[in-house]
């Protein structure tokens, strides 16, 4: 009888376990885009990264960059930057505190989600952020995925 309770409590664990890995998987749908009028085509996760920690200021192409975050704590920012960065949510906080205290930089402006992101985008070619895969419409084109 206890074996049937430990088989039947296993294979709820590993049910529960597989439910956790697929959610994962499926959020991991997100795009870097810029506007559909900018003149950048594609980006390396390496370019991207140094946009987004204020390493460069600049597209390749030379245009100016102006990065927009998504709100501290949302699951597509923290996904974004452990992927892109190689940073957890704290390692960024203590990252970006080190840069604003020293002077030589300030962290992306940041948004509600990825619709304001893409409104952004829109008005402005020289913006790029990341957004939900599946937000990208005519106004922003994507020039990196994961």
């Amino acid at each position: 009888m206890a074996a049937k309770y430990i088989k039947t409590y296993i294979n709820a664990g590993l049910l529960a376990a597989t439910l956790a890995l697929t959610a994962g998987a499926a959020s991991s749908d997100f795009v870097v885009v810029v506007s559909a009028k900018s003149p950048v085509g594609t980006l390396t996760a390496e370019q991207v990264s140094d946009i987004f920690l204020g390493k460069v200021s600049n597209f390749p192409s030379g245009g100016p960059t102006l990065p927009v975050d998504q709100t501290e704590g949302s699951a597509l920012r923290d996904e974004f930057y452990t992927k892109v960065t190689s940073k957890a949510p704290a390692q960024l906080k203590a990252y970006w505190s080190k840069i604003v205290f020293t002077g030589k930089g300030q962290p992306p402006k940041e948004v509600a989600d990825s619709a304001a992101v893409k409104k952004l985008i829109a008005e402005n070619p020289n913006t790029i952020g990341y957004v939900d895969k599946r937000a990208v419409d005519a106004s922003v084109k994507a020039v990196f995925a994961f």
